[in-house]
C-alpha cells in the first residue's frame, strides 16, 4: 500500500521540460508557506506554549530531523507506514521523524539521562492524505512536554494534563475537553471480551477511530477485517460507550468482568488517583474518562489523553470551526528501554500539541474579528520633515539600535513626511521622532504618537529614555 501510494505521488503533474527555466510554482502536497501576518499570529501561539512549559520548570532540547530508519520502525503500530523513508546516504538507512516522543526515547537512552522534564517544538513529517483545510499537513511543528522519572504515580500525569488546560484556556481557542484512558484498562477490556492476544492492537486501532467514525462503521471493521466475533464486538461497544469521572471509575473498579483483569484494575486505580489530583488542580470541568479513547501507538503503557475542541460558534457567520484533535500524550514507560542496550527502563509521561490545528482557528478567529496583525515590532520610526536629513537620520537611527530600541527609517534620501506618517499608520508603529534643521539647532526631537497625532519636543539627550518609558506604558 505505501509503495502504491508513493507512486501515485510521483506520477502526480511535474513541470513540463520544453520551456527551460519554467517551473510548477506550487509547494509540495501537504506542505504551505506562512506570509508574514500568518508567521506573526504563529509567533504568538508558539509564545504562549513556551511560556507554559517553562512555567512548569521544564528545560529544552534538539534532536536531528532524521533518525536511523530502524530507531522509528515498530513503534507506531499501523500508523509505521506513513513514515517518509530516505534513499542510502552513505551507507546509513534514514527516514524523517515522525512525532518527537521516539527522538527523545533515544535521547534519553543514548545519554544514560533518568531524570529531566523536557520541552521540544521542531517539525515533524508524515506521509498521509493532508487535510488542509482542517490543519492536517505532511510538514507541521510540534510543541512536546514530557516528565522521565521514577516518580509517585499520576502526579507528572496530572500536571501535564494541567499544562494542556492552561494553553487550550490562554489560546482562547473556544470550549475543549481533555479525555483521558488507560492503555491497561483497555487492554484488560479487550482480554475479558475474549480478544485474542495478537489482536490487541490492531482492535485498538480500530477504537481510535471512534472519534472519526460511527460505532456500527468500527464494529464492522473489527468484524469483516479484522476477524471478531460479532459477540465479542458488542461487549467491547458496550464498555467504549462509557464516558464520566471520578465516579465512572469507582463503579468499573466492581464491574464483574473488567474486576477479574489485573492490568485493568491497576489502570482505574490510577485513574482514581489521577481525578483526585484533577481536583486539587481544578481542572475537572474540562476532562472526561472516556473508555472510548484509546490512541492507536504502539508505545502507550498506562494513561493516555487527547484534548478536542468542541466547537464555541466562532467561526465566520457563527459557524464552529472543527478541527478535531489538537492535542495527544500519555505514559510510555518500556520505550526508553528499547533502546538501551541493557534493556533498562526510563518511565516517562507527556503530551504533544498540534501547532498546525491550532494556528487554523486562531488565524480564522482572528479573520473573521477583523483584528489588525502587527508584522513587525517596530519602537520608533525616524523621519525628517525636511531634505537632504537622511545622514541625520540615519545616525539617530544608529543611536536608537544601540539602545535596545526597535528603530526603522525609510530607504530614500528625502522621503515626503506624509508618507512616512503613513507608513506608521499601515504597519502599527506607535511613535515617530521627527527631525528637521531647526530642531537640529536646538538639539531637540519632535516625537509623535502616532495614534492621537500629538507631538512634543524632547531633547536629544533625553530621546531614549523618553521612547523607553512610553513603550513600557503601553
Amino acid at each position: 500500500m505505501a509503495e502504491k501510494a508513493q507512486k501515485q505521488e510521483t506520477d502526480e503533474k511535474a513541470p513540463s521540460g520544453g520551456d527551460e527555466g519554467k517551473y510548477l510554482l506550487k509547494t509540495p502536497k501537504g506542505t504551505r508557506d506562512y506570509n508574514p501576518k500568518q508567521m506573526a499570529i504563529r509567533e504568538k501561539v508558539f509564545n504562549t506554549i513556551t511560556n507554559s512549559f517553562k512555567r512548569h520548570a521544564a528545560e529544552t532540547i534538539d534532536t536531528p530531523v532524521f533518525e536511523l530508519k530502524e530507531t522509528l520502525m515498530g513503534k507506531y503500530g499501523e500508523d509505521s507506514k506513513l513514515i517518509y523513508d530516505l534513499k542510502d546516504q552513505g551507507g546509513e538507512l534514514l527516514s524523517l521523524r515522525y512525532d518527537l516522543t521516539v527522538p527523545f526515547a533515544r535521547y534519553l537512552a543514548m545519554n544514560k539521562i533518568t531524570n529531566i522534564k523536557r520541552y521540544h517544538i521542531a517539525k515533524v513529517y508524515r506521509r498521509d492524505n493532508p487535510a488542509m483545510t482542517r490543519g492536517r499537513y505532511r510538514e507541521f511543528y510540534q510543541c512536546d512536554f514530557d516528565v522521565a522519572g521514577q516518580y509517585d504515580p499520576m502526579i507528572p500525569d496530572a500536571e501535564c494534563l494541567k499544562i494542556i488546560y492552561e494553553i487550550l484556556t490562554e489560546l482562547d481557542l473556544g470550549n475543549f475537553q481533555i479525555k483521558v484512558n488507560d492503555r491497561r484498562i483497555l487492554d484488560g477490556m479487550f482480554s475479558v471480551c475474549g480478544v485474542p492476544d495478537d489482536k490487541f492492537r490492531t482492535v485498538c486501532s480500530s477504537v481510535d477511530k471512534l472519534d472519526k467514525m460511527l460505532w456500527a462503521e468500527v464494529k464492522t471493521e473489527m468484524v469483516k477485517e479484522k476477524g471478531l466475533p460479532e459477540s465479542v464486538a458488542d461487549m467491547i461497544g458496550e464498555y467504549v460507550s462509557k464516558k464520566g469521572g471520578l465516579e465512572l471509575a469507582e463503579k468499573l473498579l466492581e464491574d464483574p468482568k473488567l474486576s477479574m483483569s489485573e492490568p485493568a484494575l491497576a489502570g482505574l486505580k490510577d485513574i482514581k488517583l489521577l481525578f483526585g489530583y484533577l481536583q486539587l488542580f481544578k481542572i475537572t470541568d474540562k476532562v472526561v474518562f472516556d473508555l472510548s479513547l484509546a490512541r492507536g501507538l504502539d508505545y502507550y503503557t498506562g494513561a493516555i489523553f487527547e484534548a478536542v475542541l468542541t466547537g464555541d460558534g466562532s467561526g465566520s457567520a457563527g459557524q464552529d470551526i472543527n478541527v478535531g484533535s489538537v492535542s495527544g500524550g500519555g505514559r510510555y514507560d518500556g520505550l526508553v528501554g528499547m533502546f538501551d542496550p541493557k534493556g533498562r527502563n526510563v518511565p516517562c509521561v507527556g503530551f504533544s500539541i498540534g501547532i498546525e490545528r491550532i494556528f487554523s482557528i486562531v488565524e480564522q478567529k482572528t479573520d473573521a474579528k477583523g483584528v489588525k496583525v502587527r508584522t513587525t515590532e517596530t519602537q520608533v520610526m525616524i523621519a525628517s520633515a525636511q531634505k537632504n536629513l537622511l545622514e541625520e537620520r540615519l545616525k539617530l537611527t544608529a543611536e536608537l539600535w544601540d539602545a535596545g530600541i526597535k528603530a526603522e527609517v525609510m530607504y530614500k534620501e528625502n522621503p515626503k513626511l506624509l508618507s512616512q506618517l503613513q507608513h506608521c499608520e499601515e504597519t502599527g508603529i506607535p511613535l515617530v521622532a521627527i527631525l528637521g534643521e531647526q530642531e537640529l539647532r536646538d538639539g531637540i526631537v519632535k516625537l509623535r504618537d502616532v495614534a492621537n497625532r500629538e507631538e512634543v519636543d524632547i531633547s536629544r539627550a533625553n530621546l531614549v529614555e523618553e521612547i523607553k518609558k512610553r513603550i513600557s506604558q503601553s
